[in-house]
């Protein structure tokens, strides 16, 4: 036998032994790995952070409105958690269910160059199946979008509020208002109102209507519903709403109006500052506006909370990536450059007086800062599946620790359960509230 062929079944053996060994015994190598894997924090995995997902909830569509089978949710812009079994969900009406199946190759006419058709996978595969919010056919309510949709056909209007258990089952169904409603941005309710009345920010209505919580009575409109504008009077597509202890509150205005508005508890209007760093009539920047645009500029004013110690208003200013803080008057202190991919969809300031942040659509994170703008943890990952995140639009916590989220893009509501033995601190902090506790 020649040296090369004796070395040849040396190694052969080698393999072999080795392999027998490994295989025989099967608990060494993963009781080593699992032995390692308990020395670290699972919370240091990035796709849902601190939490594990609740799949399955809320319950599907059809089985929450028993008529609405081969439905799903359409665009989910609004949750808000009373307590772990009274969660407000809003969507801009249901979608039709994409079913599971071999995906389509079809030619898309004149979208390569010098004009010539390019084919395509429909569905693509690893990324969602479609865009819930913005689209010819996708949710309607998105306004600069040349919109084809058919009702009943590529989408249905109605169960666009409705509350939920902790377990994902329907205790609350507001269809009645269906037809007061044109694009439910946010719901909310003041930390510091005891009647604990449900606020329902439209923005596309350009009206902010105040219910009892039960939803039996609407008893108040802020803004003139249908009729947008930029006075003392209306809004022009506003996004959030902020509230200082007593009562009075602050409105980011908005996607077309560039300012925040104070309210008096009341309602009566009491001044507002901003100025546009972009136009959204041409839906370009101003002329001559310099990069980054100077303070009090703002390009799509998407969402803001106010400290009720320092009474410091803390505001998203989305697309020019940076959060702006004033005091409650209108004074600029200070501006947090957030990068530029940055696209900050909602701001939540809990009891810790920590400032947590969603980014729709630029990292797709749940970020955590302190009141100085420095960045404490994030986590959180883009993608379809449970877990993952396309576009967080509000997000809520109850008293249980419990995360909530809606998402745009995605089209759904998720839960997160926080994870045994997470640091505390990497986790949503309580939201407050101050006047009711249930």
């Amino acid at each position: 036998m020649t040296k090369r062929a004796i070395a040849a079944l040396t190694a052969l053996c080698g393999l072999i032994l080795g392999t027998f060994f490994l295989g025989s015994s099967p608990g060494t190598l993963p009781g080593q790995v699992t032995a390692l894997a308990q020395n670290h924090d699972f919370s240091d995995q990035q796709i849902t952070g601190p939490y594990d997902v609740v799949k399955d909830w809320p319950k599907p569509v059809a089985t929450l409105f028993p008529e609405e089978k081969g439905w799903t949710w359409g665009s989910t812009q609004a949750v808000f958690a009373q307590n772990p079994n009274r969660i407000f969900i809003s969507m801009r009406g249901e979608l039709p269910i994409i079913k599971g199946g071999d995906p389509l190759n079809t030619e898309v006419p004149g979208i390569g160059e010098n004009g010539r058709g390019i084919w395509l996978t429909v569905p693509m595969p690893g990324v969602p199946n479609r865009n819930a919010s913005i689209g010819p056919t996708a949710s309607p309510g998105e306004p600069h979008v040349k919109f084809v949709a058919q009702e009943g056909r590529d989408y249905r209007w109605q169960h666009l509020v409705y509350a939920v258990d902790g377990e994902g089952n329907l205790v609350d169904d507001w269809s009645k208002w269906d037809k007061t409603f044109k694009r439910v941005h946010k719901i909310l309710i003041s930390p510091y109102d005891p009647e604990k009345r449900v606020w329902i920010d439209d923005d596309g209505k350009c009206a902010i209507f105040i219910f009892s919580n039960d939803g039996k009575q609407l008893l108040q409109t802020i803004g003139e519903p249908g009729k947008c504008g930029d006075d003392d009077k209306h809004f022009n597509r506003q996004t959030d709403i902020a509230w200082l202890p007593d009562g009075t509150f602050f409105v980011s205005d908005g996607y077309e109006n560039t300012r925040v508005v104070k309210f008096d508890k009341t309602g009566k209007y009491l001044t507002s500052w901003g100025k546009p760093s972009w136009d959204w009539r041409t839906r370009k920047d101003v002329p001559g506006m310099s990069d980054p645009p100077p303070p009090n500029y703002f390009h799509t004013v998407h969402g803001i909370q106010v400290d009720p110690v320092s009474h410091r208003v803390f505001v998203s200013d989305r697309e020019n990536h940076r959060i702006q803080v004033f005091d409650e008057n209108g004074k600029f202190l200070d501006v947090w450059p957030l990068g530029p991919y940055a696209a900050i969809y909602h701001l939540l300031l809990t009891e810790d007086r920590s400032l947590w942040m969603s980014d729709g659509h630029g990292t797709f994170k749940i970020l955590k800062y302190d009141l100085d703008g420095k960045m404490q943890y994030q986590w959180g990952t883009f993608g379809p599946l449970p877990g993952e995140m396309w576009g967080v639009h509000e997000f809520t916590t109850d008293q249980q620790g419990n995360l909530y989220t809606a998402e745009v893009f995605n089209g759904r509501p998720q839960k997160f359960r926080p994870r045994a033995g997470a640091d505390p601190s990497h986790m949503v902090g309580k939201q407050m509230r101050v006047a009711w506790k249930d």
